[in-house]
């Protein structure tokens, strides 16, 4: 076997270990030389998250052939650094499986990565982290800064969770009845007779009038009053002994009405008076039900004939059928009809919401579901319709309007019991699929809400609104510009910015109903991006002039970087 000396041994070990760090501080003194361009200049999130594309140009002879080098994009941020995903490179002689950097020639590397979005990127910097190795050797280069970041125009987008709908309520003010009631005449008569007078017909209908005319909320507007004749005899003088019948009718009523005290029976208005000289409707519909022999041949009768004398003429032929007639069917036809026009008036707008908050049980499901609609206080709206879910139950449209205000207040948990309880009573109601859509976004769950809303179409305008969110979250920038159509809203006018369809943003925001800090915020971003500066600090100034906290926002907003040293922009600022 052959010796070695211990002493030449660790000399070869030490003179390889200085090799390699000597190897690595070259490297490091020279790392100057790497050339980095990133795309772009300044970072920008799309989508929830921060994209980087980098190219990095190593210099010849830089790359040691026994080197591994790991880089590393680093964000640092005002609360700590976040990291990219790391790129590992090698020189010629190592024999690991990443990409080969040459040492004679050097060489060019890309490199793509994404990191999740957070508010503190707006105020960070982007640096290359470099450590580099060979065998238990390792040395780190000194940080690079190469981009700034991160631009987050997307997250001013207004209502970001999106818009809920309410399940409309039912609820009607003035509920009209109509009470009836007929009395019948003696042939070829017009005298109201006594019996009818007295009759339980009428005097269920006087009851029933009595009893409304006692309430305060119900309103009797007027009386109409139809006579009619039989559809036999001579047409003139049915003709007027229908009207003789309407007007004997009317001055019974009236009687009967004054007696009750109804103040506006002497008013001539209250009566509608009405009268049918022939009654072949009545008389149709009556043969229809009845179980006269012929009647199949009577009805054909009718069709075949509109001439009153001819039906009549040819009714009479079928004489076994005529004689029925005349004692089943034209004795009924002899008659007045009273429709007594009630309005019920409900509760005002102020009692309603008095007792929606107070003791909300006291109202119908109706006048519960409008009360919550008086006051734009979602939080009393939540507990009115809270109430409804605990008295009506079964309401698929108290469920949603409760998860709906909840979702409004940020209590998402409960909204989706909520809504999914909706949903359980009413599946696939358009209004509750666009609210349960409005809950998978606040959840980040974009495609879930974009289907939900996809499949809420018929729930109105706010579908497509909502859709827009979704798109300008992902970063669909032209299809939120589709989905938002031409509305003056803010949104609207955002993703035409981020679509860099800067002339179509201005005349958007321009049209925007409510102006505010926020739309003259957009346009001044808008006027920085194409250069105006003029306009872009006009438009600032308005912004801060209406919302004091813009100042502190535009601050840091790189969409106004190169304004940063401008002493104009640091003054409006402070």
């Amino acid at each position: 076997m052959k010796k070695f000396n211990l002493s030449f041994l660790a000399a070869v070990v030490v003179i390889a270990l200085f090799s390699g760090c000597s190897g690595l501080n070259k490297m490091k003194k020279s790392a100057s030389g790497i050339k980095y361009e990133v795309k772009p200049e300044v970072l920008e999130m799309h989508g929830g998250n921060v994209g980087l594309t980098l190219e990095a140009n190593y210099p010849k002879k830089f790359f040691n052939k026994k080197a591994i080098v790991v880089a590393t994009p680093v964000l640092k941020t005002p609360s700590g650094d976040v990291e990219f995903k790391p790129l590992t490179l090698q020189g010629e002689k190592v024999t690991d499986n990443n990409k080969v950097v040459n040492y004679a020639s050097g060489g060019k590397v890309n490199y793509e990565g994404t990191v999740p979005f957070t508010k503190e990127m707006r105020q960070s910097e982007l640096v290359i982290k470099v450590d580099a190795s060979m065998k238990a050797k390792k040395v780190s280069f000194d940080p690079v800064k190469v981009a700034d970041g991160v631009i987050s125009t997307p997250t001013l987008l207004a209502n970001q969770l999106g818009e809920v709908v309410v399940a409309p309520d039912k609820f009607q003010r003035i509920v009209p009845e109509t009470y009836k009631a007929d009395i019948s005449f003696d042939i070829n008569k017009s005298e109201v007779k006594k019996s009818e007078m007295q009759s339980a017909d009428i005097a269920a209908l006087k009851d029933k009038v009595k009893a409304a005319n006692a309430q305060k909320n119900y309103n009797i507007k007027g009386i109409d009053i139809s006579a009619y004749a039989s559809p036999d005899g001579k047409l003139d003088l049915n003709d007027k002994l229908a009207k003789d019948r309407s007007q004997t009718s009317s001055k019974f009523f009236k009687k009967e009405l004054e007696n009750m005290k109804v103040s506006k029976a002497d008013q001539s208005e209250f009566f509608k008076l009405m009268s049918t000289a022939e009654d072949w409707d009545g008389f149709k519909e009556m043969v229809a039900k009845s179980n006269i022999q012929d009647k199949d041949l009577i009805l054909r009768v009718l069709s075949m004939y509109n001439d009153p004398d001819v039906r009549e003429k040819e009714i009479r032929n079928i004489s076994a059928a005529f004689s029925e007639l005349a004692s089943q069917i034209l004795p009924a036809l002899r008659r007045s009809k009273f429709s007594v026009n009630v309005d019920v008036i409900g509760k005002s707008d102020e009692e309603l919401l008095k007792i929606a908050t107070s003791k909300p049980s006291d109202l119908g499901l109706e006048e519960v579901l409008y009360a919550a609609s008086l006051t734009k206080d979602v939080k009393v709206q939540n507990g009115i319709y809270k109430a409804a879910t605990e008295k009506f139950p079964t309401c698929y449209r108290a469920w949603n309007d409760f998860g709906m205000t909840a979702a409004q207040q940020g209590d998402f948990k409960t909204a989706k019991t909520a809504i999914e309880k909706a949903n359980s009573l009413k599946a696939d109601d358009a209004i509750v699929l666009n609210n349960l859509g409005v809950v998978a976004l606040a959840e980040g769950n974009f495609d879930k809400a974009e289907g939900l809303f996809r499949s809420a179409a018929a729930a109105g305008s706010q579908v497509d609104h909502n859709i827009g969110i979704v798109n300008v979250k992902k970063g669909n920038y032209s299809q939120a510009v589709t989905n938002f159509g031409t509305s003056c809203l803010f949104n609207a006018a955002l993703a035409q910015t981020l679509s860099k369809d800067y002339a179509k943003a201005l005349k958007t925001l321009d049209c925007v109903k409510e102006q505010n800090g926020m739309t003259n915020y957009l346009k001044a971003i808008v006027y920085a991006r194409q250069g105006q500066t003029a306009n872009m600090f006009k438009s600032l100034e308005a912004a801060v002039a209406a919302q004091a906290d813009l100042k502190m926002m535009a601050k840091t907003d790189l969409e106004f970087g190169k304004f940063f040293a401008d002493p104009k922009f640091t003054a409006l600022v402070k």
